[in-house]
């Protein structure tokens, strides 16, 4: 297992899968093991995949000083991984969470990114949270699934503030298939997240969304918004908002996920993915001067 040393000396891991030219991975949760990536419904067989272990996380150690989960603070990790891998510039895909962390490397290293892809990613960092209504108008869209009449009320009593709810029911308004894969991929999450570090991680201080907006608007390589049809946090009209904050972006949403699209349609997933990051690059998104 790889590791390399964050600018605080914090001890950070990486998991790489694949062959060829690297991407960069940011996982969401907030804070989860990048564990839950897997290949990303089989992405590696186009690149090699570079799955960073936010610190704290996964393999990763945990920093002495514990303000540094902020999303802001990790930025400079994220630069020292793409040092570590001897790259000018790095691809990155980021999922939920995890986008904030990459639109504020983006921001703040414009010149070290080449693509990005922002994968069912909510625009946290923009000032836009999913709010409890997005999540169920999105829910009702199942309503001719079987566990619905059992599962919604109890995701309506979460939202409204009614304590944890039991995962094993409200955890297929995550995922486009509720199958045996999905429940043991849900089931994993509390063993790879680090609870106490969510809440720091979006600290509202982390974030000024019109100086990033200000920010982004500049970035010109290209971008990848990706979007699941039945996700609620977000919703694809609220995933909409990052692709607008960017001059080179594209949208896309995949019929019949959810915010694990990789799990929903292995297929379709790395298909739609993997052409993005084949294409051929933009002008002026050469080796920086």
């Amino acid at each position: 297992m790889p590791t390399f040393t964050a600018p605080d000396g914090t001890e950070l891991a990486y998991h790489v899968r694949g062959e060829g030219e690297p991407l960069v991975v940011l996982p969401g949760g907030p804070m989860r093991a990048s564990a839950y990536l897997g290949d990303l419904g089989g992405l590696a067989a186009h690149r090699r995949l570079v799955l960073l272990d936010l610190r704290g996380t996964g393999d990763s150690a945990v920093p002495a000083d514990p303000a540094t989960y902020r999303c802001d603070r990790q930025v400079d990790d994220v630069e020292a991984l793409r040092l570590r891998l001897g790259q000018e510039r790095i691809d990155v895909l980021a999922h939920s969470a995890g986008g904030s962390l990459a639109l504020l490397y983006a921001a703040r290293y414009p010149h070290r990114v080449s693509r990005l892809a922002l994968i069912t990613a909510t625009p946290w960092a923009l000032g836009r949270p999913a709010t409890a209504e997005d999540r169920l108008t999105a829910a009702r869209l199942r309503t001719d699934e079987p566990w619905f009449g059992t599962a919604y009320p109890a995701f309506e009593a979460w939202l409204a503030g009614g304590g944890d709810p039991d995962w094993e029911v409200v955890g297929a308004f995550f995922h486009g298939r509720w199958d045996a894969a999905a429940r043991a991929h849900d089931a994993a999450a509390d063993g790879q997240t680090n609870s106490e570090a969510e809440k720091a991680f979006l600290d509202p201080e982390a974030f000024d969304p019109p100086a990033l907006r200000a920010a982004l608007a500049a970035v010109a390589v290209p971008v990848l918004v990706l979007a699941g049809e039945v996700d609620g946090g977000p919703r694809p009209a609220l995933a909409r908002l990052l692709a607008d904050a960017f001059p080179n972006a594209e949208f896309a949403v995949q019929p019949g996920a959810g915010h694990y699209p990789w799990l929903d349609d292995p297929q379709c997933f790395a298909g739609r993915v993997g052409a993005f990051l084949a294409a051929a690059p933009v002008a002026g998104s050469g080796p920086p001067a």
